[in-house]
């Protein structure tokens, strides 16, 4: 992916934000656009599945919660919530887990070169509120629990191996996962209002039996030099993670996390932010900030989960909002890439590109119904750029 460096909003119509230079500029000085700027165009009327999509994009429901996946015998779990791709031969296997509690979890969803459903399976269960995650350079599944001393599980996409606890990675309200290889670390979100941010460095990379749990060490701030330190007790039995080290950084409900060519970005719920940690400077910055879009007309509200393309572009879904995912381009531009319709209840999660980069895998957590039962995993094809 390409790098990209990233800084504050500037609102230049009112569906797209542009970011330039190295401060914030207001909207005189931004650069003018028209509504649906972005490389994708504006979104087109809801089909017949009431996604709104660009010119030349198209949707199908690939399952819906307390349903067979078709032509399978597994029953498509509720509430589905983070979600991954890995390759499987020709085909690929799409993971997502079930952010409910008790009987969490998480399943996945095999598909064929063409694109067909070929099975399904689960690969986790008996846990709780399994909620966002993340893949390993290995080809395992981190499903988080997002609850008080919640752990982390390594699962198998293929459904073989059984799943592993991952105690040293520490227990807290997890949220999501990015596994960076060049620093053989695991970034790791906790959804709190004074939540922090993690990294795990494995005693042996591809092995997260054991090793150290630090956080992340910062001015009050948004942008600056960063350092880490180590979490005396990760299990969280004498007090919480978070309270651990002096000067943690708080962040305001830590949710997705995306790891890319030595940054890893992660979004906030609390203060609608997107962040970047460029791990090779050990700095810190703003990516998306809604609070500095004037006019009222941020098109980005209700940060939650976020991926990349291969384009070098964020796809960052919404919970809640206008029940959007937007794109964040690689020239700066933040805009809606698809919107769903009559689902206000409920929120999108999971997006994950397939290994060819040439599908977009996403779910409505409680679909129309606004019930954890309603879960509806959508796939959407198109002329996505490289």
């Amino acid at each position: 992916m390409e790098r990209r460096t990233f800084l504050r909003a500037a609102v230049i119509g009112p569906s797209a934000t542009a970011f330039s230079g190295s401060l914030w500029l207001g909207a005189a000085h931004a650069d003018p656009a028209q509504p649906g700027a972005g490389p994708y165009g504006a979104l087109g009327s809801a089909d017949a599945n009431g996604v709104q999509l660009p010119a030349g994009f198209r949707s199908r429901i690939v399952a819906r919660s307390g349903q067979k996946v078709a032509g399978t015998s597994y029953t498509w779990h509720p509430a589905p919530d983070g979600g991954a791709c890995y390759a499987d031969g020709t085909g690929w296997i799409y993971v997502s887990n079930s952010e409910v509690d008790p009987s969490g979890g998480a399943g996945a969803i095999r598909f064929s070169a063409t694109g067909a459903i070929t099975g399904a399976h689960r690969i986790l269960s008996s846990t709780r509120q399994n909620c966002a995650g993340g893949k390993t350079p290995w080809n395992t599944w981190l499903s988080c629990e997002e609850v008080d001393r919640g752990y982390v599980y390594e699962t198998d996409p293929w459904g073989v191996k059984a799943a592993v606890r991952r105690d040293a990675m520490g227990r807290f309200k997890h949220e999501a996962a990015a596994a960076d290889p060049d620093r053989k670390v695991v970034y790791l979100t906790e959804d709190v209002t004074d939540g922090c941010f993690y990294r795990f460095t494995p005693t042996a990379w591809g092995n997260l039996a054991s090793g150290q749990l630090e956080v992340l060490k910062a001015g009050s701030g948004t942008s600056g030099p960063v350092t880490w330190a180590k979490v005396p007790d990760p299990s969280g039995a004498s007090k919480a993670t978070r309270n651990q080290v002096s000067g943690a950084k708080r962040f305001n409900g830590g949710e997705g996390c995306y790891y890319a060519d030595g940054v890893c970005y992660f979004t906030t719920k609390g203060d609608n932010r997107v962040w970047k940690y460029d791990a090779a400077a050990s700095t810190l910055d703003l990516v998306y900030d809604d609070s500095l879009v004037t006019g009222g007309n941020a098109p980005l509200t209700g940060v939650d989960n976020v991926t990349g393309a291969a384009s070098g572009d964020l796809f960052v879904a919404e919970d809640g909002g206008s029940m959007d995912i937007c794109v964040i381009t690689r020239e700066n531009v933040v805009t809606p890439f698809l919107r769903l319709t009559g689902q206000s209840g409920s929120e999108i999660t999971g997006p994950a590109f397939s290994p060819d980069g040439t599908r977009l895998y996403f779910s409505s957590q409680r679909g129309t119904s606004g019930s954890s039962s309603g879960g509806i995993t959508y796939e959407v094809t198109g002329p996505f750029r490289s």
